[in-house]
Protein backbone atom coordinates (compact mmCIF):
# COMPACT_ATOMS: atom_id res chain seq x y z
CA UNK A 1 0.00 0.00 0.00
CA UNK A 2 0.95 3.22 -0.65
CA UNK A 3 1.98 5.85 1.93
CA UNK A 4 0.17 8.04 0.69
CA UNK A 5 -3.15 5.65 1.53
CA UNK A 6 -2.18 5.25 4.80
CA UNK A 7 -4.88 7.40 6.37
CA UNK A 8 -6.06 7.78 9.96
CA UNK A 9 -9.97 7.42 10.20
CA UNK A 10 -11.96 8.95 12.89
CA UNK A 11 -13.58 5.84 14.52
CA UNK A 12 -16.19 6.70 17.46
CA UNK A 13 -18.18 5.03 19.62
CA UNK A 14 -22.04 5.02 19.53
CA UNK A 15 -24.53 4.28 22.17
CA UNK A 16 -26.75 1.29 20.90
CA UNK A 17 -28.20 2.81 17.21
CA UNK A 18 -25.36 4.85 16.59
CA UNK A 19 -27.16 7.44 19.42
CA UNK A 20 -24.77 9.87 21.33
CA UNK A 21 -27.30 10.62 24.16
CA UNK A 22 -28.24 8.20 27.52
CA UNK A 23 -30.85 8.89 29.64
CA UNK A 24 -30.58 6.31 33.43
CA UNK A 25 -32.69 6.72 36.32
CA UNK A 26 -31.41 5.88 40.03
CA UNK A 27 -33.93 5.80 42.99
CA UNK A 28 -33.28 4.46 46.73
CA UNK A 29 -34.86 2.15 49.60
CA UNK A 30 -38.03 0.60 47.64
CA UNK A 31 -40.47 1.91 49.23
CA UNK A 32 -44.66 1.37 47.27
CA UNK A 33 -43.86 4.81 45.57
CA UNK A 34 -42.01 3.42 43.08
CA UNK A 35 -44.47 1.59 41.67
CA UNK A 36 -45.93 4.73 40.24
CA UNK A 37 -42.44 6.00 39.32
CA UNK A 38 -41.72 2.69 37.18
CA UNK A 39 -45.55 3.53 35.57
CA UNK A 40 -44.62 6.49 34.96
CA UNK A 41 -41.11 5.16 33.57
CA UNK A 42 -42.63 2.42 31.31
CA UNK A 43 -45.13 5.14 29.81
CA UNK A 44 -42.16 6.80 28.27
CA UNK A 45 -39.67 4.26 27.76
CA UNK A 46 -37.58 5.34 30.46
CA UNK A 47 -35.55 2.79 31.94
CA UNK A 48 -34.32 2.99 36.13
CA UNK A 49 -32.51 1.53 38.56
CA UNK A 50 -33.77 0.81 42.07
CA UNK A 51 -31.45 0.02 44.67
CA UNK A 52 -33.10 -2.04 47.42
CA UNK A 53 -32.81 -3.20 51.18
CA UNK A 54 -33.88 -6.67 51.78
CA UNK A 55 -33.72 -6.55 55.29
CA UNK A 56 -36.66 -3.78 55.59
CA UNK A 57 -39.09 -5.86 53.52
CA UNK A 58 -41.11 -6.81 56.32
CA UNK A 59 -40.91 -3.56 58.15
CA UNK A 60 -44.45 -1.17 58.44
CA UNK A 61 -43.56 1.41 56.56
CA UNK A 62 -44.77 0.87 52.99
CA UNK A 63 -42.08 -0.95 50.91
CA UNK A 64 -42.03 -3.28 47.90
CA UNK A 65 -42.00 -6.82 49.19
CA UNK A 66 -40.04 -9.49 48.61
CA UNK A 67 -42.48 -11.31 46.32
CA UNK A 68 -43.50 -8.46 44.21
CA UNK A 69 -39.90 -7.77 43.73
CA UNK A 70 -39.97 -9.78 39.57
CA UNK A 71 -43.21 -8.31 38.55
CA UNK A 72 -42.86 -4.58 40.12
CA UNK A 73 -39.19 -4.14 38.90
CA UNK A 74 -39.78 -6.11 35.42
CA UNK A 75 -37.73 -4.16 32.95
CA UNK A 76 -35.92 -2.53 34.92
CA UNK A 77 -32.71 -2.80 37.45
CA UNK A 78 -32.64 -4.41 41.24
CA UNK A 79 -29.88 -2.97 42.70
CA UNK A 80 -27.89 -3.34 45.70
CA UNK A 81 -28.64 -0.86 48.65
CA UNK A 82 -27.10 -2.79 51.61
CA UNK A 83 -29.22 -5.48 54.10
CA UNK A 84 -30.54 -2.65 56.58
CA UNK A 85 -29.15 0.55 55.52
CA UNK A 86 -26.55 1.58 57.70
CA UNK A 87 -23.71 4.76 57.27
CA UNK A 88 -21.15 2.35 56.02
CA UNK A 89 -18.17 4.39 56.47
CA UNK A 90 -18.66 4.09 60.55
CA UNK A 91 -19.24 0.41 60.47
CA UNK A 92 -16.61 -2.50 60.40
CA UNK A 93 -15.38 -3.40 57.01
CA UNK A 94 -16.32 -6.71 57.82
CA UNK A 95 -19.77 -5.86 58.83
CA UNK A 96 -19.83 -3.96 55.25
CA UNK A 97 -19.33 -7.10 53.93
CA UNK A 98 -21.95 -8.65 55.27
CA UNK A 99 -24.48 -5.83 54.78
CA UNK A 100 -23.83 -5.95 50.79
CA UNK A 101 -23.47 -10.10 50.41
CA UNK A 102 -26.78 -10.55 52.09
CA UNK A 103 -28.46 -7.90 50.11
CA UNK A 104 -27.35 -9.36 47.30
CA UNK A 105 -28.44 -12.84 47.78
CA UNK A 106 -31.74 -11.86 48.68
CA UNK A 107 -32.15 -9.87 46.03
CA UNK A 108 -30.75 -11.97 43.40
CA UNK A 109 -33.45 -14.63 44.88
CA UNK A 110 -36.02 -11.85 44.63
CA UNK A 111 -35.16 -10.17 41.02
CA UNK A 112 -34.36 -13.89 39.40
CA UNK A 113 -30.79 -13.14 38.30
CA UNK A 114 -27.00 -11.47 39.46
CA UNK A 115 -27.22 -8.09 40.65
CA UNK A 116 -24.02 -6.34 40.44
CA UNK A 117 -24.98 -2.75 41.33
CA UNK A 118 -25.02 -0.32 44.26
CA UNK A 119 -25.94 2.76 46.03
CA UNK A 120 -23.97 4.05 49.14
CA UNK A 121 -26.93 4.04 51.85
CA UNK A 122 -27.39 8.05 53.12
CA UNK A 123 -24.38 8.09 50.75
CA UNK A 124 -22.00 6.91 53.23
CA UNK A 125 -18.32 5.34 51.69
CA UNK A 126 -14.69 5.12 52.11
CA UNK A 127 -11.64 4.20 50.42
CA UNK A 128 -11.76 1.31 51.98
CA UNK A 129 -15.54 0.24 51.08
CA UNK A 130 -14.61 1.17 47.45
CA UNK A 131 -11.61 -1.38 47.45
CA UNK A 132 -13.73 -4.49 48.33
CA UNK A 133 -16.50 -3.77 45.69
CA UNK A 134 -15.36 -5.50 43.16
CA UNK A 135 -14.21 -8.40 45.13
CA UNK A 136 -18.16 -8.60 46.40
CA UNK A 137 -19.40 -8.71 42.63
CA UNK A 138 -20.41 -4.75 43.12
CA UNK A 139 -19.80 -3.26 39.58
CA UNK A 140 -20.74 -0.20 40.33
CA UNK A 141 -21.48 2.29 43.12
CA UNK A 142 -23.54 5.92 43.06
CA UNK A 143 -22.89 8.64 45.60
CA UNK A 144 -25.21 11.92 46.41
CA UNK A 145 -22.79 13.99 44.81
CA UNK A 146 -24.38 15.67 41.45
CA UNK A 147 -22.21 17.31 38.47
CA UNK A 148 -25.04 19.29 36.29
CA UNK A 149 -23.67 18.35 33.73
CA UNK A 150 -23.83 15.72 30.86
CA UNK A 151 -20.12 13.71 30.71
CA UNK A 152 -19.84 10.53 31.58
CA UNK A 153 -18.90 8.67 34.83
CA UNK A 154 -14.91 9.12 35.20
CA UNK A 155 -14.97 6.93 38.30
CA UNK A 156 -18.24 4.02 38.29
CA UNK A 157 -17.56 3.61 41.99
CA UNK A 158 -18.06 6.80 42.98
CA UNK A 159 -20.83 7.72 40.16
CA UNK A 160 -22.12 11.08 40.38
CA UNK A 161 -25.81 11.75 38.65
CA UNK A 162 -26.36 14.78 36.94
CA UNK A 163 -28.90 15.90 39.71
CA UNK A 164 -31.23 15.34 42.07
CA UNK A 165 -35.01 15.51 41.01
CA UNK A 166 -36.13 18.08 43.04
CA UNK A 167 -32.70 20.10 44.07
CA UNK A 168 -31.27 22.97 41.95
CA UNK A 169 -27.43 21.97 40.83
CA UNK A 170 -24.62 24.24 41.57
CA UNK A 171 -25.37 25.46 38.31
CA UNK A 172 -28.70 26.86 39.00
CA UNK A 173 -30.43 24.61 36.72
CA UNK A 174 -33.32 22.46 38.04
CA UNK A 175 -34.76 18.99 36.36
CA UNK A 176 -36.65 20.34 33.69
CA UNK A 177 -34.00 22.78 32.63
CA UNK A 178 -31.03 20.33 32.23
CA UNK A 179 -33.78 18.28 30.34
CA UNK A 180 -34.40 21.04 27.93
CA UNK A 181 -30.32 21.54 27.32
CA UNK A 182 -30.08 17.89 27.15
CA UNK A 183 -32.59 17.31 24.59
CA UNK A 184 -30.79 20.32 22.67
CA UNK A 185 -27.09 18.52 22.52
CA UNK A 186 -26.34 18.08 18.95
CA UNK A 187 -22.51 17.85 18.29
CA UNK A 188 -22.54 14.45 17.89
CA UNK A 189 -18.29 13.73 18.07
CA UNK A 190 -19.66 13.77 22.11
CA UNK A 191 -21.48 11.30 23.95
CA UNK A 192 -23.99 12.42 26.89
CA UNK A 193 -25.20 10.96 29.87
CA UNK A 194 -27.91 12.23 31.78
CA UNK A 195 -27.88 10.97 35.30
CA UNK A 196 -31.60 11.61 37.60
CA UNK A 197 -31.34 10.10 41.01
CA UNK A 198 -33.59 10.27 44.23
CA UNK A 199 -36.48 8.44 46.21
CA UNK A 200 -39.54 8.17 45.04
CA UNK A 201 -41.45 8.91 48.54
CA UNK A 202 -40.36 12.31 48.27
CA UNK A 203 -42.71 12.98 45.08
CA UNK A 204 -45.50 11.32 47.97
CA UNK A 205 -44.23 14.12 50.79
CA UNK A 206 -43.95 17.40 48.60
CA UNK A 207 -47.19 16.36 46.83
CA UNK A 208 -45.18 17.01 43.47
CA UNK A 209 -45.51 13.98 41.04
CA UNK A 210 -46.05 16.60 38.47
CA UNK A 211 -42.10 17.26 38.41
CA UNK A 212 -41.54 13.55 37.02
CA UNK A 213 -44.51 13.26 35.21
CA UNK A 214 -43.84 16.28 33.13
CA UNK A 215 -39.57 15.29 32.84
CA UNK A 216 -40.58 11.97 31.65
CA UNK A 217 -42.97 12.95 28.76
CA UNK A 218 -40.65 15.29 27.57
CA UNK A 219 -37.65 13.15 27.52
CA UNK A 220 -39.29 9.97 26.62
CA UNK A 221 -40.09 7.86 23.92
CA UNK A 222 -37.19 10.04 21.32
CA UNK A 223 -35.12 8.33 18.95
CA UNK A 224 -31.91 9.92 19.36
CA UNK A 225 -32.18 9.06 23.16
CA UNK A 226 -30.87 5.45 24.33
CA UNK A 227 -32.73 4.83 27.71
CA UNK A 228 -30.78 2.37 29.65
CA UNK A 229 -30.56 1.08 33.61
CA UNK A 230 -27.23 1.57 35.53
CA UNK A 231 -26.10 -1.83 34.88
CA UNK A 232 -27.07 -1.14 31.40
CA UNK A 233 -24.64 1.24 30.14
CA UNK A 234 -22.25 -0.39 31.99
CA UNK A 235 -22.24 -3.69 30.57
CA UNK A 236 -22.77 -1.84 26.84
CA UNK A 237 -19.42 0.58 28.04
CA UNK A 238 -17.49 -2.09 28.77
CA UNK A 239 -18.17 -3.91 25.67
CA UNK A 240 -17.39 -0.89 23.67
CA UNK A 241 -13.86 -0.65 25.12
CA UNK A 242 -13.26 -4.60 24.89
CA UNK A 243 -13.39 -3.95 21.08
CA UNK A 244 -10.16 -5.17 19.78
CA UNK A 245 -8.34 -3.00 16.71
CA UNK A 246 -6.06 -3.83 13.96
CA UNK A 247 -2.71 -1.27 14.14
CA UNK A 248 -4.19 -0.16 10.66
CA UNK A 249 -7.65 0.81 12.03
CA UNK A 250 -8.97 -1.10 9.10
CA UNK A 251 -10.59 -4.15 11.47
CA UNK A 252 -12.11 -4.98 14.87
CA UNK A 253 -12.99 -7.99 16.72
CA UNK A 254 -15.70 -7.99 19.64
CA UNK A 255 -15.43 -10.37 21.61
CA UNK A 256 -18.50 -10.20 23.71
CA UNK A 257 -21.90 -11.05 23.37
CA UNK A 258 -23.53 -7.70 22.86
CA UNK A 259 -23.19 -5.59 19.59
CA UNK A 260 -21.32 -2.68 20.22
CA UNK A 261 -22.39 0.10 17.65
CA UNK A 262 -19.09 2.31 16.07
CA UNK A 263 -19.04 5.54 13.49
CA UNK A 264 -16.04 4.98 10.82
CA UNK A 265 -15.61 8.41 9.24
CA UNK A 266 -19.37 8.81 10.04
CA UNK A 267 -20.20 5.46 8.34
CA UNK A 268 -22.20 3.59 10.90
CA UNK A 269 -21.36 -0.04 11.74
CA UNK A 270 -22.84 -2.43 13.95
CA UNK A 271 -20.31 -5.53 15.46
CA UNK A 272 -21.79 -7.78 16.22
CA UNK A 273 -20.84 -10.24 19.09
CA UNK A 274 -18.21 -12.83 18.28
CA UNK A 275 -17.66 -10.98 14.87
CA UNK A 276 -14.80 -9.30 12.89
CA UNK A 277 -15.51 -6.89 10.64
CA UNK A 278 -13.61 -5.21 8.21
CA UNK A 279 -14.03 -1.13 8.34
CA UNK A 280 -13.88 0.46 5.08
Amino acid sequence: MDNNERILKNIYTCFPGWKHKCLTMSYDDGRIFDKRLVEIFNKNGIKGTFHLNSGLFNRRDGRVQFDEIKEVYKGHEVSCHTYTHPTTARCPISEVIKQITEDRKILEEAAGYPVRGMSYPNGSYSREIIDILPALGIEYSRVVETTGHFGLPEDLYRWKATCHHAKRTDNGKNLKELGEEFIGLHKTQYLYLMYVWGHSYEFDTADNWDIMEDFCAMIGNRDDIWYTTNIGYVDYMNAAKNLRYTMKGDMVYNPSAMSVFIRVDEKPFEIKGGETVVLC
